[in-house]
């Protein structure tokens, strides 16, 4: 099998026949993992998901601990094959389901937009206009939606009050017009009903 992070033709790697998974230590620093897209160092642990497609057949490669956060149904299965050969030292499958448990458990606490919150540092900028938002002036947090490597993510990003309108008319932006204010008041933990007209002020009609 071919070290890259494209899948590879099983006819050209001479394998006429790969398994669903695979566990390994990477054999180069040259694959990525399709979860963070962050390199995969030698030697350290990834799955290979087989993917059957219009070029070929091959793996794609995922950092273990990434797919247990992300794909642990994945996980589990490989290892229920035993999809290792019997040199790799894999951790118990109880350590990794830890992972996914923690990764569930931060996805439920993460905050619904819109928000609004005070900016703790100079350094964020506007997503919108790409314009710094001063320490301690009120920014809004609104979802967008960007395609990465042919699917669809939804995140939050930083704007600043005044850059709300348009950057709610924009495609990527998924967060609704209607009932805005209201959903801004309820998602921003303790803000008082001065502050939320101090940020309407600043937000200014939308249309």
């Amino acid at each position: 099998m071919a070290d890259d992070d494209q899948p590879t033709s099983a006819e050209e790697a001479e394998e006429p026949e790969l398994d669903p998974y695979l566990i390994e230590a990477a054999r180069s620093s040259r694959s990525k993992c399709r979860t963070c897209r962050r390199k995969i160092d030698k030697g350290d642990l990834r799955l290979g998901i087989l993917l059957e497609g219009p070029y070929g057949t091959g793996y794609l490669w995922h950092h273990l601990p990434c797919a247990a956060r992300r794909r642990f149904e994945d996980v589990e299965q490989a290892y229920e094959q035993n999809a290792w050969a019997a040199d790799v030292e894999v951790p118990p499958l109880a350590e990794l389901e830890k992972l996914k448990e923690a990764a569930e458990k931060k996805k439920a606490e993460r905050k619904e937009s819109p928000w609004a919150e005070r900016a703790k540092t100079g350094r964020s900028k506007c997503k919108h206009c790409d314009e710094l938002i001063a320490k301690d002036s009120w920014r809004v947090i609104l979802d967008r939606i960007v395609e990465f490597f042919g699917q669809e993510r939804r995140g939050p990003v930083n704007i600043h009050p005044h850059c709300v309108n348009a950057e709610l008319h924009s495609e990527d932006c998924p967060t609704e017009v209607e009932g805005f204010f209201e959903a801004l008041r309820q998602n921003t933990e303790g803000m008082t009903d001065a502050e939320l007209e101090e940020v309407r002020e600043l937000i200014g009609p939308l249309e």
